[in-house]
């Protein structure tokens, strides 16, 4: 396949908008949102203040607040061309206004809260065939944060506490909405302790390169595996390519996983990684004198 024309923004999330799928608790007095140098970075990527975004809240469980602040966030930055589209089942992605809105966009962003809403509502269906035409052949922004972020790649995890994770069996994953292939995103990185989950799928999926997508913090994705460092915080790749040896396959669910020779890197703003050469770019910062 062709190298993809459109680009991918994947943020780590800086809120709850939605179920915490680990605790199952509705956060809806927490909607702060993300700084604004990564929105600022969207519509620099769109192309401008005028062109049109569509935030989709098909993921959160609380979607009008969060559709409203998502507005607020991009109408602060001077933004005067955003639409809320309110998917919240399969049949609605047979409006003909929705559909027709998505072939005018310049870009979507999607937002946080459940990953597998956004697999299982849009799998299959024509408006998700549009979106991935438009990001294939034009230039379309595809941005997403927290679960909109996690379901951009073909293996997902939708499922897995991060105090649990050493044990075969507790992370879950499926198949995601695959706008990348052979890469695994997690979200809330940092902050939520879920390096093992992530090197857990990577474990059981070597071909994969893990993505932990720390707050405030996010991926710029371009010609499919060009990767660039955005936001306040950190990304860590978890590379797999090497393991020399794994018992993932031979023991019992519940049983601690053992994986060696992972490869991590601790990417910040402006850091590159090339996904096919699998090699990291850093860029040298340095400090201001006092």
């Amino acid at each position: 396949m062709e190298k993809p024309t459109g680009k991918l923004i994947a943020i780590g999330g800086a809120e709850d908008k939605g179920t915490d799928l680990e605790t199952g608790v509705i956060h809806r007095n927490n909607l702060i949102f993300f700084e604004n140098g990564i929105i600022r970075r969207i519509v620099n990527e769109v192309g401008g203040f005028d062109k049109r975004i569509e935030v989709i809240t098909t993921a959160s469980s609380i979607p009008k607040e969060v559709g409203q602040n998502y507005l607020d966030a991009f109408g602060k930055l001077g933004c005067t061309n955003i639409g809320h589209i309110n998917i919240r089942d399969r049949s609605d992605t047979l409006n003909d206004e929705y559909v027709d809105r998505i072939k005018k966009a310049d870009g979507v962003m999607f937002s946080g809260g459940n990953q597998l809403r956004l697999t299982s509502i849009f799998g299959g269906t024509e408006i998700f065939a549009i979106i991935q035409e438009r990001y294939q052949n034009d230039n379309f922004v595809i941005a997403g944060t927290s679960a909109g972020a996690m379901a951009m790649s073909n293996t997902m995890i939708y499922e897995g506490s991060s105090t649990r994770a050493h044990l075969k069996g507790e992370v879950k994953i499926t198949t995601g909405l695959a706008f990348m292939k052979d890469v695994i995103f997690d979200s809330h990185f940092d902050k939520r302790g879920r390096f093992g989950r992530l090197a857990q799928a990577v474990g059981a999926n070597p071909s994969c390169i893990g993505i932990g997508l720390g707050e405030d913090t996010g991926m710029l994705i371009t010609n499919g595996n060009e990767m660039e460092a955005i936001g306040s915080g950190m990304v860590v790749i978890v590379d797999g390519h090497n393991i020399k040896q794994s018992n993932i396959a031979d023991i019992s669910e519940g049983s601690p996983i053992s994986i060696d020779n992972l490869i991590v890197h601790f990417m910040s703003k402006g850091d590159k990684y090339n996904l096919s050469s699998r090699k990291m770019d850093a860029v040298v910062h340095v400090a201001a004198e006092e």
